[in-house]
């Protein structure tokens, strides 16, 4: 009989097993718990993923539930004690690196496919009141914070950390790798003029808001082609400057010119853009900013869909490992849906895998019935084999 994988196998196939065992030994990562490797974990926690579990008991009822996956899972049964020891010590530089890698496999295939590339950038609170005693607030927000680089054509997180709720949203964008040929969209709380040139010194490209207190000189007017776009028409299209054009020529931290583009949306309301742009028109540049509310998206389908707001553990390390697992989750469901070409909604992608996670069936056709064994053809008698034949 051939064997077919589950649901969940097919699941975690594109994590490299090999890298996996060393990113464990670069971060020591079964350190204290040899008993439930770094291995283990992983697949446990991803199980609380996939399945929408979201207590110690419930993912370690399910999973040992579930035994006859667990050698093709390379898993064990878990108890729950050992699932919470090992949230509260396990490094998580070992899930990081798991994310980093697929994440970045996705984008690279994607680039290979895209011409125009568009980065967002954005930042999201988790709420952690009454789940971690003494968690940093912003005195908006008590908890953590999620910074996401989002690759808008691939549909998936680049980029993931999270800090404390008191770091400013630049900080850790400001650190990040910038990609020559690359558009970054982000809102005006990214505002570092320093970080825009380097953006441009680099070969990328931004497109923001500006603040109310940015001073700019207007060089020229350019005329408008498109002024149409979806949604929305550009009023204005300027090149200026920062501060007078002699203080643009003296500042050598910021001396390039920058687009600033007016824009009315149909329901209506104005708006500012800025952009270091100077070869896109005025709409495709304004349809940039547009894009920027897909990492808002983002952000609502991870915490609707994803466990990653109820939280198994009281701790910062078990809080940093969840997030992380349900990001590695997300990226895993983003690769399913590319590699089985499935049309289904991703919601609805997301609810068969709860339905049939371990089901022996592959994702290509997890929204089929299952295959139907054909009747064995009734055996075909001789009407003459019970005659006599006589002389």
């Amino acid at each position: 009989m051939q064997f077919t994988s589950s649901i969940f196998s097919e699941l975690l196939k594109p994590i490299d097993r090999r890298a996996f065992r060393l990113s464990v030994a670069e971060h020591d990562g079964d350190r204290y718990d040899k008993s439930f490797g770094s291995w283990e974990h992983l697949v446990t926690l991803l199980f609380a993923q996939f399945s929408g579990t979201s207590s110690l008991r419930a993912i370690a009822a399910g999973l040992n539930a579930q035994s006859h996956l667990h050698y093709h899972l390379g898993c064990g049964e878990v108890a729950p004690s050992t699932l919470s020891d090992a949230n509260a010590r396990r490094p998580v530089g070992v899930f990081s690196d798991v994310f980093n890698r697929l994440a970045g496999a996705l984008g690279r295939k994607t680039r290979r496919e895209a011409k125009d590339v568009l980065h967002l950038i954005d930042a999201t609170p988790i709420m952690l009141r009454g789940v971690i005693e003494g968690a940093s607030s912003n005195g908006r927000i008590k908890g953590f914070k999620l910074h996401v680089r989002h690759d808008l054509d691939a549909n998936c997180p680049l980029i993931a950390e999270i800090t404390e709720a008191t770091i400013n949203d630049l900080l850790p964008a400001r650190q990040h790798a910038i990609e020559k040929g690359v558009t970054y969209v982000f809102d005006k709380a990214y505002c570092d003029y320093a970080w825009w040139q380097k953006i441009n010194d680099r070969g990328a490209f931004f497109v923001t808001r500006p603040k109310a207190n940015m001073n700019v000189t207007v060089i020229r007017k350019q005329p408008l082609k498109h002024s149409r776009g979806s949604g929305f028409r550009v009023l204005s299209d300027h090149i200026v400057v920062r501060g007078t054009a002699k203080q643009a020529r003296l500042n050598a931290t910021f001396s390039m010119p920058l687009r600033r583009i007016a824009v009315r949306r149909d329901e209506g309301g104005t708006f500012t853009i800025i952009s270091n742009d100077m070869t896109r028109s005025a709409a495709a540049i304004a349809a940039c900013y547009k894009a920027r509310w897909q990492i808002e998206l983002l952000f609502r389908w991870l915490k609707q869909n994803l466990n990653i707001t109820r939280f198994i553990g009281r701790n910062e390390n078990a809080v940093h490992l969840q997030i992380m697992a349900g990001l590695i989750a997300f990226v895993l469901i983003r690769i399913a849906q590319t590699m089985s070409r499935t049309t289904l909604e991703p919601k609805r992608f997301v609810e068969l895998i709860q339905s049939f996670l371990p089901s022996r069936r592959t994702l290509a056709t997890i929204d089929k019935p299952p295959p139907v064994n054909p009747q064995t053809p009734p055996w075909r008698t001789n009407p003459n084999q019970l005659s006599l034949a006589l002389n």
